[in-house]
Protein backbone atom coordinates (compact mmCIF):
# COMPACT_ATOMS: atom_id res chain seq x y z
CA UNK A 1 0.00 0.00 0.00
CA UNK A 2 1.79 3.24 -1.57
CA UNK A 3 -0.16 6.26 -0.05
CA UNK A 4 0.50 9.76 -2.26
CA UNK A 5 -2.26 11.49 -1.81
CA UNK A 6 -4.44 11.90 1.33
CA UNK A 7 -7.79 13.92 2.13
CA UNK A 8 -8.54 14.63 6.17
CA UNK A 9 -11.35 15.98 7.50
CA UNK A 10 -10.10 17.82 10.67
CA UNK A 11 -13.03 18.06 13.40
CA UNK A 12 -12.16 18.44 17.51
CA UNK A 13 -12.05 15.07 18.48
CA UNK A 14 -12.92 12.43 14.91
CA UNK A 15 -11.38 12.66 12.17
CA UNK A 16 -11.77 11.36 8.91
CA UNK A 17 -9.16 9.94 6.53
CA UNK A 18 -9.32 9.37 3.08
CA UNK A 19 -6.46 7.77 0.68
CA UNK A 20 -5.14 7.04 -2.36
CA UNK A 21 -2.14 5.81 -3.90
CA UNK A 22 -0.85 6.67 -7.34
CA UNK A 23 -3.68 5.80 -9.93
CA UNK A 24 -6.29 6.86 -7.78
CA UNK A 25 -7.75 3.91 -6.02
CA UNK A 26 -8.66 4.01 -2.55
CA UNK A 27 -6.17 2.56 -0.17
CA UNK A 28 -7.23 4.30 3.33
CA UNK A 29 -10.52 5.09 4.11
CA UNK A 30 -11.19 5.48 8.18
CA UNK A 31 -12.10 7.33 11.24
CA UNK A 32 -9.47 7.97 13.81
CA UNK A 33 -9.35 9.86 17.31
CA UNK A 34 -7.41 13.00 17.79
CA UNK A 35 -4.77 11.42 20.46
CA UNK A 36 -4.10 8.71 17.61
CA UNK A 37 -3.63 11.29 14.81
CA UNK A 38 -0.56 12.08 14.89
CA UNK A 39 1.20 8.19 15.48
CA UNK A 40 -1.07 6.82 12.60
CA UNK A 41 0.43 10.02 10.04
CA UNK A 42 4.29 9.15 11.31
CA UNK A 43 3.80 5.72 10.47
CA UNK A 44 3.12 6.87 6.75
CA UNK A 45 5.56 7.94 4.19
CA UNK A 46 5.56 11.26 3.10
CA UNK A 47 2.73 12.46 1.01
CA UNK A 48 0.64 15.09 0.29
CA UNK A 49 -1.88 16.08 2.66
CA UNK A 50 -5.16 18.01 1.61
CA UNK A 51 -7.05 20.04 4.70
CA UNK A 52 -9.58 22.73 4.12
CA UNK A 53 -8.49 25.68 6.03
CA UNK A 54 -10.98 26.33 8.65
CA UNK A 55 -10.72 26.61 12.37
CA UNK A 56 -7.31 24.53 13.67
CA UNK A 57 -5.97 24.03 10.10
CA UNK A 58 -2.83 25.58 10.29
CA UNK A 59 -2.07 23.83 13.57
CA UNK A 60 -2.40 20.61 12.53
CA UNK A 61 -0.61 22.11 8.87
CA UNK A 62 2.56 22.74 11.18
CA UNK A 63 2.44 19.57 13.10
CA UNK A 64 2.42 17.24 9.65
CA UNK A 65 4.60 19.46 7.93
CA UNK A 66 7.23 19.02 10.90
CA UNK A 67 7.21 15.07 10.48
CA UNK A 68 7.65 15.35 6.35
CA UNK A 69 4.43 15.57 4.59
CA UNK A 70 3.18 18.01 2.38
CA UNK A 71 0.15 19.87 3.56
CA UNK A 72 -1.88 21.57 1.40
CA UNK A 73 -4.67 23.93 2.52
CA UNK A 74 -8.10 24.51 0.83
CA UNK A 75 -10.26 27.25 1.08
CA UNK A 76 -13.64 25.55 1.77
CA UNK A 77 -15.85 27.41 -0.63
CA UNK A 78 -13.36 25.63 -3.56
CA UNK A 79 -13.96 21.91 -1.47
CA UNK A 80 -17.73 22.09 -1.75
CA UNK A 81 -17.68 21.77 -6.08
CA UNK A 82 -16.35 17.89 -5.16
CA UNK A 83 -18.74 17.20 -2.81
CA UNK A 84 -21.51 14.38 -4.17
CA UNK A 85 -24.76 14.13 -2.83
CA UNK A 86 -24.84 13.78 0.50
CA UNK A 87 -23.07 15.49 3.11
CA UNK A 88 -20.72 13.32 5.92
CA UNK A 89 -17.14 13.18 7.64
CA UNK A 90 -16.29 10.20 5.08
CA UNK A 91 -17.54 12.22 2.03
CA UNK A 92 -16.22 15.15 3.16
CA UNK A 93 -12.77 13.33 3.65
CA UNK A 94 -13.36 12.29 0.09
CA UNK A 95 -13.80 15.56 -1.28
CA UNK A 96 -10.87 16.77 0.06
CA UNK A 97 -8.63 14.39 -1.56
CA UNK A 98 -10.18 15.03 -5.21
CA UNK A 99 -9.43 18.67 -4.79
CA UNK A 100 -6.09 18.76 -3.96
CA UNK A 101 -5.13 17.21 -6.58
CA UNK A 102 -6.44 19.18 -9.23
CA UNK A 103 -4.00 21.32 -10.76
CA UNK A 104 -6.19 24.86 -10.85
CA UNK A 105 -6.90 24.89 -7.22
CA UNK A 106 -5.77 27.77 -5.35
CA UNK A 107 -4.06 26.68 -1.52
CA UNK A 108 -3.64 28.64 1.16
CA UNK A 109 -0.58 29.38 2.86
CA UNK A 110 0.36 27.97 6.41
CA UNK A 111 0.72 30.70 9.01
CA UNK A 112 3.01 30.45 11.65
CA UNK A 113 2.30 30.18 15.25
CA UNK A 114 3.80 34.11 15.72
CA UNK A 115 1.94 35.39 13.22
CA UNK A 116 -1.75 33.43 14.42
CA UNK A 117 -0.86 34.90 17.77
CA UNK A 118 -0.46 38.49 15.81
CA UNK A 119 -4.19 38.28 14.46
CA UNK A 120 -5.37 37.18 17.76
CA UNK A 121 -4.37 40.32 19.39
CA UNK A 122 -6.68 41.80 16.12
CA UNK A 123 -9.52 39.95 16.57
CA UNK A 124 -9.52 40.14 20.27
CA UNK A 125 -9.18 44.06 20.18
CA UNK A 126 -12.29 43.52 17.04
CA UNK A 127 -14.33 41.85 19.81
CA UNK A 128 -13.93 44.26 22.60
CA UNK A 129 -14.74 47.36 20.77
CA UNK A 130 -17.77 45.88 19.55
CA UNK A 131 -18.83 45.14 23.16
CA UNK A 132 -17.51 49.06 24.02
CA UNK A 133 -19.93 50.09 21.21
CA UNK A 134 -23.15 47.60 22.76
CA UNK A 135 -22.44 49.45 25.73
CA UNK A 136 -22.15 52.76 24.34
CA UNK A 137 -25.52 52.50 22.38
CA UNK A 138 -27.01 51.14 25.85
CA UNK A 139 -26.04 54.13 27.91
CA UNK A 140 -27.34 56.37 25.14
CA UNK A 141 -30.67 54.89 25.14
CA UNK A 142 -30.95 54.83 28.39
CA UNK A 143 -30.34 58.57 28.88
CA UNK A 144 -32.83 59.24 26.10
CA UNK A 145 -35.28 57.72 28.01
CA UNK A 146 -34.73 59.93 30.55
CA UNK A 147 -34.51 63.14 28.43
CA UNK A 148 -30.73 63.78 28.22
CA UNK A 149 -29.71 63.15 24.39
CA UNK A 150 -25.57 62.87 23.00
CA UNK A 151 -25.41 62.28 19.98
CA UNK A 152 -23.90 59.16 18.36
CA UNK A 153 -20.24 58.53 18.31
CA UNK A 154 -17.94 56.83 20.80
CA UNK A 155 -16.10 60.46 20.78
CA UNK A 156 -19.10 61.67 22.68
CA UNK A 157 -19.59 59.08 25.42
CA UNK A 158 -17.01 61.01 27.93
CA UNK A 159 -20.30 63.33 28.14
CA UNK A 160 -22.75 60.79 28.99
CA UNK A 161 -20.00 60.03 32.13
CA UNK A 162 -19.40 63.38 32.48
CA UNK A 163 -22.81 63.71 33.68
CA UNK A 164 -23.35 60.65 35.49
CA UNK A 165 -20.21 61.18 37.41
CA UNK A 166 -20.93 65.11 37.90
CA UNK A 167 -22.55 67.03 40.76
CA UNK A 168 -25.66 68.07 38.22
CA UNK A 169 -27.13 64.69 38.14
CA UNK A 170 -30.22 65.15 39.37
CA UNK A 171 -32.52 64.66 36.82
CA UNK A 172 -31.08 60.86 36.95
CA UNK A 173 -32.89 58.59 39.82
CA UNK A 174 -30.33 57.18 42.35
CA UNK A 175 -31.47 53.24 40.80
CA UNK A 176 -30.92 54.94 37.17
CA UNK A 177 -27.54 55.93 38.66
CA UNK A 178 -26.30 52.69 40.33
CA UNK A 179 -27.81 50.61 36.66
CA UNK A 180 -25.66 53.44 34.51
CA UNK A 181 -22.56 53.52 36.29
CA UNK A 182 -22.42 49.83 35.79
CA UNK A 183 -21.99 50.22 32.21
CA UNK A 184 -20.04 53.08 32.47
CA UNK A 185 -17.38 50.93 34.74
CA UNK A 186 -17.58 48.03 32.37
CA UNK A 187 -17.24 50.86 29.68
CA UNK A 188 -13.94 51.97 31.47
CA UNK A 189 -12.64 48.77 31.59
CA UNK A 190 -13.15 47.71 28.20
CA UNK A 191 -10.84 51.13 27.12
CA UNK A 192 -8.15 50.08 29.67
CA UNK A 193 -7.75 46.46 28.10
CA UNK A 194 -8.68 47.74 24.16
CA UNK A 195 -5.76 50.25 25.39
CA UNK A 196 -3.39 47.28 26.78
CA UNK A 197 -4.14 45.47 23.32
CA UNK A 198 -2.97 48.12 20.81
CA UNK A 199 0.25 48.70 23.31
CA UNK A 200 1.19 45.13 22.22
CA UNK A 201 0.90 45.66 18.38
CA UNK A 202 2.39 48.70 18.39
CA UNK A 203 5.54 46.84 20.06
CA UNK A 204 5.09 44.12 17.67
CA UNK A 205 4.93 46.54 14.94
CA UNK A 206 8.32 48.19 16.22
CA UNK A 207 10.05 44.93 15.83
CA UNK A 208 9.09 43.92 12.60
CA UNK A 209 10.32 45.34 9.46
CA UNK A 210 7.92 44.60 7.36
CA UNK A 211 5.38 46.08 9.15
CA UNK A 212 7.47 49.53 9.31
CA UNK A 213 8.16 48.93 5.63
CA UNK A 214 3.57 49.08 5.08
CA UNK A 215 3.59 51.91 7.74
CA UNK A 216 5.36 53.91 5.10
CA UNK A 217 3.38 53.94 2.36
CA UNK A 218 0.53 56.84 2.85
CA UNK A 219 -2.61 56.06 4.62
CA UNK A 220 -1.16 52.46 6.42
CA UNK A 221 -1.73 52.95 9.80
CA UNK A 222 0.12 50.46 12.73
CA UNK A 223 -3.21 48.41 12.76
CA UNK A 224 -3.67 47.73 9.07
CA UNK A 225 0.26 47.36 8.68
CA UNK A 226 0.40 44.42 11.40
CA UNK A 227 -3.06 43.04 9.93
CA UNK A 228 -1.01 42.71 6.83
CA UNK A 229 2.16 41.38 7.91
CA UNK A 230 0.81 38.71 9.95
CA UNK A 231 -2.25 37.78 7.40
CA UNK A 232 -0.01 37.31 4.24
CA UNK A 233 1.92 34.63 4.82
CA UNK A 234 4.36 34.85 1.35
CA UNK A 235 3.71 37.95 -0.70
CA UNK A 236 5.45 36.24 -3.56
CA UNK A 237 1.92 34.47 -4.21
CA UNK A 238 0.35 37.24 -5.92
CA UNK A 239 1.57 37.73 -9.30
CA UNK A 240 -0.16 41.26 -9.05
CA UNK A 241 -1.49 44.32 -7.08
CA UNK A 242 -5.06 43.27 -8.78
CA UNK A 243 -4.96 39.53 -7.46
CA UNK A 244 -4.16 41.16 -4.27
CA UNK A 245 -7.15 42.85 -4.09
CA UNK A 246 -9.42 39.78 -5.45
CA UNK A 247 -7.42 38.46 -2.10
CA UNK A 248 -8.84 40.74 0.27
CA UNK A 249 -11.93 41.00 -1.55
CA UNK A 250 -12.04 44.59 -2.92
CA UNK A 251 -13.43 43.48 -6.54
CA UNK A 252 -16.69 43.72 -7.93
CA UNK A 253 -19.09 40.94 -8.19
CA UNK A 254 -19.13 39.72 -11.97
CA UNK A 255 -22.44 38.40 -13.08
CA UNK A 256 -21.20 38.05 -16.66
CA UNK A 257 -22.31 35.61 -19.77
CA UNK A 258 -22.49 36.24 -23.65
CA UNK A 259 -19.16 38.38 -23.80
CA UNK A 260 -21.67 41.43 -21.69
CA UNK A 261 -19.53 42.58 -18.72
CA UNK A 262 -21.81 42.82 -15.71
CA UNK A 263 -19.78 44.36 -12.37
CA UNK A 264 -22.17 44.94 -9.20
CA UNK A 265 -21.04 45.69 -5.57
CA UNK A 266 -17.66 45.23 -4.02
CA UNK A 267 -18.23 42.01 -3.02
CA UNK A 268 -16.12 41.59 0.20
CA UNK A 269 -15.23 37.41 -0.32
CA UNK A 270 -11.91 38.04 1.04
CA UNK A 271 -10.15 38.10 4.22
CA UNK A 272 -11.80 40.52 6.50
CA UNK A 273 -9.36 41.15 9.10
CA UNK A 274 -7.60 42.91 6.47
CA UNK A 275 -10.16 44.52 4.37
CA UNK A 276 -12.37 45.63 6.93
CA UNK A 277 -8.68 48.24 8.15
Amino acid sequence: MQVTTIGLDIAKNIFQVHGVDGEGNVVIKKKIGRAALMAFFSKLPPCVVGIEACATAHYWARELIAIGHQVKLMPPAYVKAYLKRGKNDAADAEAICEAVMRPTMRFVAVKSAAQQSVLMLHRSRDLLIRQRTMLANALRGHFAELGIIVAQGIRNLPKLIEIIHGEDNTRIPATAQHALGVLVAQVQDLQDRINDLEDALIAWHRANETSRRLQSIPGIGVITATALTATVTDPLQFKSGRQFAAWLGLVPRQNSSGGKDRLGHISKMGDSICAGF
